[in-house]
């Protein structure tokens, strides 16, 4: 019984370090923008460092549900613009086309309540 209770201290002991250590995983600088580290996929940290810093201004305003023409208007940049950085952005980060890229924008900047 003692070992039981011994292994399952243990068990609690790993799970309590592992929550400690995701929660105190650093925060990511994205362009003038810090990401909390648990919304950060880690085959991803790479490449989303390789983003340019209105890539990263794009990418934000995606995630959080604006249209390219409203994202052009925000950044002071033409629609064509947009489109441009948001591609060099699917291309950067390996993503499936728009969909993929608004997906994973979502989950880097959406506001979680």
């Amino acid at each position: 019984m003692e070992d039981i209770d011994g292994l399952a201290q243990l068990i609690a002991q790993i799970k309590q370090r592992e929550s400690e250590r995701d929660a105190s995983r650093r925060e990511l600088q994205l362009g003038e923008f810090l990401v909390e580290g648990w919304r950060v996929p880690a085959d991803r940290i790479a490449a989303l460092r390789s983003l340019s810093r209105t890539e990263v201004a794009v990418m934000r305003f995606l995630g959080w549900g604006r249209a390219n023409k409203d994202i052009a208007s925000l950044l002071n940049i033409h629609e064509n613009t947009v489109r441009t950085h948001l591609n060099n952005a699917i291309g950067k980060l390996d993503v499936d086309g728009s969909r993929g890229l608004a997906c994973l924008a979502g989950l880097l900047f959406h506001p979680v309540e």
